[in-house]
């Protein structure tokens, strides 16, 4: 076997950025506006001949311009668009001859944001991944652009560890959860919404907050245990 061991020159690799769809011209503007909720810094807004228009984020709010972690968002390329039209016409989307594996595949999303494509960004306190939840319920309630655009779903610490539980049980995002995460000392927040393209139908897409409770050499990011609990 050829030995494909990457040799060191220089610094280690960052993650450099992420490209993501909105499906329709007029859903960019709330696409990108809850992506900026979400704690992401819009750096560029650019119109497109098309109409639409190209948004620049980035994680690194200290340092904008680096050229790691952006996520970039822009509508969906029409051949692909078209592409997945087809897609849905030939399994009877949301029709009386919808094909079997779409509802499986949508019962095993509603059960766990995990199985399909996703983004994840850690949040560094539990009280922002908590405001964050907060303002987002209320907007998908109140706020004309985003009511009825969005889901959501959290999964909590396994129990053992009594500070942590102490602090979940007074949360008011997972107080009384028995969801949990895979993994030890984190928490979990998802946000699913059609504004955004996700899966091999297109028609949602999931991003998880994340937070790490400090102190721990092992936690949700950095070792994955089987068995939590997820119904």
């Amino acid at each position: 076997m050829p030995d494909t061991t990457l040799q060191e020159t220089g610094s280690p690799i960052t993650f450099g950025h992420v490209n993501l769809h909105y499906r329709r011209k007029e859903d960019g503007p709330a696409a990108a506006r809850l992506m900026e909720i979400l704690g992401l810094t819009l750096t560029q807004t650019l119109p497109l001949p098309n109409g639409s228009e190209f948004y620049r984020f980035t994680v690194n709010r200290g340092d904008p311009n680096r050229g790691d972690g952006i996520v970039f968002l822009s509508l969906l390329p029409e051949p692909l668009a078209a592409l997945m039209d087809v897609i849905r016409q030939k399994l009877d989307v949301g029709g009386v001859d919808e094909h079997p594996t779409v509802a499986a595949a949508r019962e095993g999303q509603a059960r766990d944001p995990e199985q399909n494509l996703h983004v994840g960004f850690l949040i560094p306190s539990l009280d922002a991944v908590e405001e964050r939840m907060a303002q987002l319920a209320q907007l998908a309630e109140t706020d004309p652009a985003l009511k009825g655009r969005l889901k959501f779903l959290v999964n909590r610490a396994p129990p053992g560890d009594q500070d942590i539980d102490r602090r979940l049980d007074d949360s008011p995002l997972y107080r009384g959860v028995t969801r949990y995460t895979f993994g030890r000392n984190g928490v979990q927040a998802f946000v699913e919404t059609d504004l955004l393209v996700g899966g091999p139908l297109g028609d949602g897409f999931v991003f998880e907050l994340d937070y790490v409770f400090p102190g721990h050499e092992f936690h949700i990011l950095s070792m994955v245990e089987l068995g939590a609990a997820r119904d």
